[in-house]
């Protein structure tokens, strides 16, 4: 088999690369090594930038996002007993959607379905070869047979522990990474959510948040060690904890309900250089992690893909390479920023075990300057809605 672009990794990144080289008319096969029930079965973030519902809306996927989605306008901190709103339309004139990465998923596989694309799932085994030549192939199992596929470029949107980041070789590639001491407790909820935005709780018994997906669907986080199971926390044993770390008028409005997903997150931060070797592309989590604090994983990924699709379709339709040149130095420099943004977003927010009693008193004084700083506002609302691409 022959095509022009082979995207490894079939989560939202590689579906909505492959939905814009399919508008423009360029063939892509798309390879995932899990089954489609699989992938839509994950339960991930929804909050989406203003540059990634604008690409929802490029690639032709967003009518249900339209209809369905929730506009937020700002969001809320909350330090103890105090919380303070930060308006993203009052401070920068944009806001932020709440529409599930599940979502966003579903209508890309269905795009894609309704083009007949070519999507090879239960792909076992994919391996990227000659990346680093003009005749690059990738090669997986299917059915107990091995099969080749040769392409012009290989786009690898197979996340943290996929192949392609690997087949950068180490003498080449550089990574940089965080570990952060400490995990998220998620649960979703059939529970209507307690605040019309999100909610960051900062307090003494550690980081809280208050999201959402729709008006009956809550989904609540706590911060927790990173020894802690599942099964070390009931549903009442999350709830009376999240109460604990909001404001008390929250906490009484707060409305429990029987979790039907729960899961523990361990935080990183974590960068990949470079993205690009030879005619092979990192895009999304397979060159970088960022702690959920502010927001950025699919959104990151997505300004990857947007560099990408640019780059491949100048390359083919207008015969200009600039952009597959320089598209490693384009991403990165966007992705450092939105590392950074997340970092100081989890500093701020989360209690550390090493923290000093000045450690504390500064982290306040943070909060209370973004509390009553309107240029620090601004600062956060740029980037929590997302940097310009």
């Amino acid at each position: 088999m022959r095509t022009q672009v082979v995207i490894v990794g079939g989560g939202p990144s590689g579906l909505l690369l492959g939905q814009l080289l399919h508008l423009k008319g360029i063939d892509a096969v798309v390879l995932e090594r899990k089954t489609k029930d699989y992938v839509l079965a994950r339960i991930r973030a929804g909050i989406l930038e203003t540059g990634l519902v604008e690409l929802m809306r490029e690639a032709g996927v967003s009518e249900r996002m339209d209809k369905e989605r929730f506009v937020h306008t700002g969001t809320c901190i909350s330090y103890e007993n105090e919380m303070f709103s930060i308006n993203f339309e009052d401070l920068i004139g944009k806001s932020v959607i709440v529409y599930g990465q599940t979502e966003v998923t579903r209508d890309l596989y269905e795009a894609r379905e309704a083009s007949g694309a070519k999507t090879i799932s239960e792909a076992e085994g994919v391996a990227i070869h000659d990346a680093d030549t003009d005749a690059p192939y990738v090669t997986y199992i299917k059915d107990g047979s091995e099969h080749r596929i040769d392409c012009d470029f290989v786009a690898g949107c197979d996340g943290f522990h996929g192949v392609s980041r690997k087949t950068i070789p180490d003498t080449v590639r550089k990574d940089y990474e965080k570990i952060f001491p400490f995990g998220w407790l998620g649960i979703l909820s059939e529970t209507p959510p307690v605040h019309e935005e999100l909610i960051y709780a900062n307090s003494a018994r550690g980081f809280a948040l208050c999201s959402m997906r729709n008006e009956n669907l809550s989904r609540y986080y706590v911060q927790c060690e990173l020894s802690d199971k599942v099964e070390d926390w009931s549903d009442e044993a999350f709830w009376e904890e999240l109460k604990r770390r909001l404001p008390e008028d929250i906490a009484e409005k707060l409305v429990a309900g029987p979790s039907i997903e729960k899961s523990i997150a361990p935080l990183r931060s974590f960068v990949s250089e470079p993205m690009r070797w030879g005619r092979l592309f990192l895009c999304g989590d397979a060159a970088h992690i960022v702690p959920p604090t502010g927001a950025k994983g699919l959104n990151t990924a997505a300004s990857d893909v947007r560099y990408l699709y640019r780059a491949l379709s100048a390359y083919y339709l207008d015969k200009d390479s600039t952009g597959i040149d320089t598209y490693s130095e384009t991403a990165l420099a966007r992705v450092w920023k939105a590392e950074r943004f997340s970092w100081a977003t989890t500093n701020l927010l989360h209690r550390f075990p090493d923290q000093s009693e000045f450690d504390l008193k500064m982290q306040r004084a943070e909060i209370e300057s973004l509390h009553y700083n309107p240029t620090a506002q601004k600062w956060f609302a740029e980037n929590y809605v997302g940097l310009p691409y």
